[in-house]
């Protein structure tokens, strides 16, 4: 008889726990009952519905959009701030820069929001930008909060480089631009994909920091929903969210499997350039090891 294992018990109890209201969303997307609480059948008909429905699309479309300038923007900024952490070992502030990149770790998003919002309104009284709020300011507040999510995902991975690769490189007269593009790049696709991810999904969920700086016609899709719960949720909300759900498990999972072939292939040719080398090394080893005088003669 197996014995119980409560290790076991408490993994599927949480991964049950995970993803069991996401089954739920999903299957009640299908309800063909316009209460949320009953079943009525399974339907199509709200998914359909979500093409007449243009302010809850345009919002979809607006956060999409924010989310994707979002994660490029971030990992951007947080792979060079990894780069400064990791790489430039003395100047003056390290430890302050250190704290600042990663202080919106810890900072509350209510906190965040708020002095991102009186930033803006000081801005605006003072050279005029911005004009307005809306999707600009959405990004400038997104891209601050993903950058350091981003920064802590890549420095961990540059930590863990072997520096003599890139110095390898260097010696045989690659320039430091090509070293990067062609060697550091490649070595922390990975890292730079999952922080992509990452900053992708948390502009795509936040909730707090759209609301203090966003305006008139730039209400996303957090803010849609948050608004139209408030009275009850409609069947069109399961439906979009159940898209949304479905499209970023796809983008996960395409991202994971390029940067698992990338990294597989990575593997394979610097196995079979050690393989060369080695090879290399066993064919010379028998004439390094002549005799001076067998040579001269």
């Amino acid at each position: 008889m197996k014995r119980f294992s409560f290790s076991n018990f408490m993994l599927w109890a949480g991964l049950a726990f995970i993803y069991l209201p996401m089954l739920i969303l999903v299957i009640y997307s299908f309800n063909a009952s316009r209460l949320v609480t009953v079943w009525g059948g399974w339907s199509l008909k709200w998914y359909i519905g979500l093409l007449d429905n243009t302010q809850l699309m345009n919002s979809v479309m607006r956060s999409l959009e924010i989310a994707c300038y979002t994660a490029i923007a971030a990992v951007a900024l947080g792979t060079m701030a990894a780069f400064v952490l990791t790489r430039v070992t003395r100047f003056k502030g390290r430890t302050l820069f250190g704290g600042l990149v990663t202080a919106p770790l810890v900072m509350p998003e209510v906190i965040t929001g708020l002095s991102l919002l009186l930033l803006f309104v000081a801005m605006a009284q003072l050279i005029g930008w911005p004009a307005e709020r809306g999707i600009l300011t959405i990004w400038i507040a997104h891209t601050t909060f993903c950058s350091a999510y981003v920064a802590v995902v890549v420095s961990s991975r540059l930590r863990e480089l072997d520096l003599s690769i890139e110095e390898a490189a260097m010696d045989l007269g690659a320039k430091p631009w090509k070293v990067f593009f062609l060697i550091t790049i490649p070595m922390i696709a990975p890292s730079l994909a999952a922080g992509g991810m990452m900053s992708f999904a948390l502009s795509l969920d936040d909730l707090v920091l759209a609301s203090f700086v966003s305006g008139p016609g730039s209400t996303t899709l957090p803010m849609e929903v948050f608004s139209a719960v408030r009275l009850g949720v409609k069947p069109e909300i399961n439906a979009v969210a159940s898209l949304i759900l479905l499209a970023v498990s796809f983008a996960t999972f395409l991202v994971w499997f390029f940067a698992h072939r990338a990294e597989e292939k990575r593997k394979k040719a610097l196995q079979q350039a050690m393989d060369e080398s080695t090879g290399a090394a066993l064919m010379a080893g028998p004439d390094s090891r002549r005799d001076p005088s067998q040579v001269h003669a």
